[in-house]
Parts: C-alpha cells; structure tokens; sequence
C-alpha cells in the first residue's frame, strides 16, 4: 500500500485571520495554486474562547459550532475581498477549525504541500501573550514554507489599507 503523501496531489495550504498580511497571503497562495495548478486550502483557525473550559454539557459543541460558523463567513468574505470572481480556475477547499492555530496549520501541511502565512508586525507584549504562527511553523512544519510580508505602505502595489480595500487578483 502506498503512503498517502504519494497518492495525494501537493497543495497549497494558507492560513488566514482578519488582517492586510493575510490578504496578501491569500493573493499570493491563488496565483501560487495557479501556477502550480495544484488545489488551495484555505483554513482559518479560530481559538478556542476562553469560557469553554467551564463549558458544562451542550454548551461545548454550540460554541464551536459558533466558532466555525464565523470562520466560514470570515474566509468567504476574504475570497471575495482578494479574488471576486477570479477564482474559476483555482480547485478551493475552506477549512473553518477551532483550535491553536500553528499546531493546526503544521499537521494540515503534508510533505509535499506549500504552506503559506502572512507576516504581521508584532510588540514584545503582543508576542508573549500571542505566540507567533510563523514562528512555529518555519521550526515545526514537514511542507515547504512560506511567509508573505505586505508591501510598504508607500509602495503603489499597496492596495489593502484603510477602508479602502481593492482587488488583489484579477
């Protein structure tokens, strides 16, 4: 019986949130997946709230369901923001988890996959309370991996900031 990483086509796999690094993540992971003509994952990984470990019952399940709910509007409505209607040609998957978000991201990528991320600017104090996903991936992740960092703000490809948000992939 053969592995399953060599039965499986490679893919390109991109983690987003609600942020310009992973919009611009998102861009480059479409025309990655283009290129390659592989298919696109998109996953987004919510937390887990912070109340759901008093969770008693039935209430656990809700709030996940919840939680993947957002996470399903969230990247639809990144798709649409980055790609319109551009996306006829690209084999795309959604992916809305409940969880850690790089631990999630490590054991989704297969060896073979790409596994992109956007790099976002972070404080000390931000670091220690948020850990960084790209960090844990570049050290953990068994897929090539790739960081995307957004153009400088006086830069002309700059497209994604302030309420002003235009199409990235046409």
């Amino acid at each position: 019986m053969a592995p399953i990483s060599a039965v499986e086509e490679p893919r390109v796999v991109v983690g987003v949130r609600d942020s310009d690094a992973a919009r611009w993540a998102l861009a480059w992971a479409i025309g990655e997946a283009r290129l390659r003509r592989a298919p696109l994952l998109v996953v987004h990984v919510a937390p887990m709230p912070y109340n759901a470990g008093v969770a008693i019952g039935g209430a656990l399940p809700d709030v996940i369901a919840s939680a993947r709910t957002s996470g399903w509007a969230l990247v639809g409505r990144l798709l649409d923001e980055v790609a319109g209607d551009a996306l006829s040609d690209v084999r795309l998957r959604m992916l809305p988890l409940v969880g850690d978000a790089a631990r999630t991201l490590v054991d989704l990528a297969r060896e073979g996959d790409l596994l992109v991320v956007g790099v976002e600017s972070h404080g000390l104090v931000s670091r220690l309370i948020h850990p960084s996903v790209r960090r844990y991936c570049a050290r953990h992740a068994r897929a090539t991996f790739t960081c995307v960092r957004p153009p400088a703000v006086d830069s002309p490809a700059w497209s994604l900031t302030g309420t002003e948000r235009g199409r990235v992939i046409d």
